[in-house]
């Protein structure tokens, strides 16, 4: 197991930021049933965890994405943390709408890039992944580059995994599915007979039922 994605899983299982009831599933918005649910904004609520996920996700920038020009980050989950990064790395901060405004310029991108710019996405979580390169597409089509993307968390679903590759952009996170499960097994918030629930459900998401 990876410490630092070990250390990062423990502490949102504190916080409550990811739930497991594989007996009471959650509804998806893509209408999916499932044990499990990650809300990475609650950490923007402790001070000493945002500032813990604002230095890891600018270490991981700095170690995979040392070119990057500018931050985006992806509405809404993101758009908080992705402007806590760019500060501390003194780089222009945009975010990414997931659709453009009704009024107004009817922008899909709000702040300023000049084209060509080098950019780094961060993002809360990583589910099928489809927001998540709504925005890289987006910002491609602005005529800017996209050197990687750092998230907080993935659920690792293969559907996510190949989209990311299809779409040529290095994803990078500071924890996981299996670390999560592993933590929440260690710690007794999960039985044996709860992992293997959530494993055959993470096999197949959009059919899985209880």
């Amino acid at each position: 197991m990876d410490t630092s994605m070990k250390a990062f899983a423990t502490k949102l299982l504190e916080v409550k930021a990811i739930k497991l009831q594989p007996n009471n599933p959650f509804t998806w918005a893509s209408g999916w049933k499932s044990p499990f649910y990650c809300d990475n904004r609650k950490t923007l609520s402790f001070p000493a965890l945002r500032n813990y996920v604002k230095q890891e996700l600018v270490h991981n920038i700095l170690e995979h994405f040392p070119e990057a020009e500018a931050v985006a980050g992806v509405a809404t989950g993101a758009i908080a943390q992705g402007a806590l990064v760019a500060d501390a790395l003194h780089l222009p901060f945009i975010y990414v709408r997931s659709k453009p405004k009704d009024h107004g310029m009817e922008n899909l991108i709000e702040g300023e890039l000049p084209k060509g710019t080098k950019v780094v996405v961060v993002e809360d979580l990583i589910s099928t992944g489809g927001s998540s390169l709504k925005a890289v597409e987006a910002i491609r089509k602005y005529g800017c580059e996209v050197v990687g993307m750092v998230a907080s968390y993935t659920y690792g679903f293969q559907t996510a995994k190949d989209a990311f590759e299809a779409a040529d952009v290095k994803l990078v996170t500071l924890t996981d599915y299996e670390h999560v499960v592993a933590q929440a097994l260690e710690t007794g918030y999960i039985s044996e007979a709860d992992v293997n629930l959530l494993h055959e459900w993470r096999k197949d998401p959009a059919n899985w039922r209880v």
